[in-house]
């Protein structure tokens, strides 16, 4: 007969999830994210196969607590003010900050770190900052300033946002002080916006 799992696998995903997002993937050893969790290094391997697998899993919890609620927000056509979405989203990176929160995101930590050196997890991040720009795109769409814009101008548009947001966050986690963060976020915000005209 099997034994039990000798632990509780979502805690000990989001234990992991913590790991990455202070230390970034590189920066995990082995036996920080054992500690961290509190299970073996046996454990370890039965639940998750590898570090990497552990690390996708970390992304896919990231994912369901950060991205996919920041995406349904900008995707939610309610108001009719997709340009205060949108200002949301981006006060929002700057209030994590000024509450001292300085471990950026993870989902952009990862574009800037892991996913340059592995196929898969590139994939996946690629995946999260596609559906962040089509987050964008939806609430650009949902903007007096819109009216008669292309799609293709629109998701121009969305990518430039999701390249500023990105940007943002690594200046975070890089240590750049509130002011200067405030500052290009409020840039970016300010920049006249008129995608019929791209």
């Amino acid at each position: 007969m099997a034994r039990p799992r000798e632990f509780d696998i979502d805690e000990a995903i989001d234990r992991a999830m913590g790991i990455f997002w202070e230390r970034g993937y590189d920066g995990a050893a082995l036996p920080d994210l054992i500690d961290g969790m509190g299970i073996s290094r046996g454990s370890l391997y039965k639940a998750f196969g590898s570090k990497k697998a552990l690390f996708l899993r970390a992304l896919d919890r990231y994912d369901s607590i950060a991205v996919k609620p920041a995406v349904a927000m900008l995707e939610r056509r309610t108001d009719g003010n997709g340009a205060a979405r949108v200002k949301a989203v981006f006060e929002s990176a700057v209030s994590a900050v000024r509450a001292g929160d300085r471990r950026g995101c993870l989902l952009c930590n990862s574009a800037a770190g892991a996913a340059k050196d592995d196929p898969e997890i590139a994939r996946t991040v690629a995946d999260m900052l596609n559906r962040m720009t089509a987050g964008f795109a939806a609430a650009l769409a949902d903007d007096p300033t819109a009216t008669g814009a292309s799609r293709a101008a629109i998701r121009k548009e969305a990518r430039g946002l999701t390249a500023a947001y990105v940007g943002l966050r690594i200046l975070a986690r890089g240590g750049e002080d509130v002011k200067t963060l405030k500052d290009a976020a409020q840039a970016t915000l300010a920049r006249p916006r008129n995608p019929a005209s791209a």
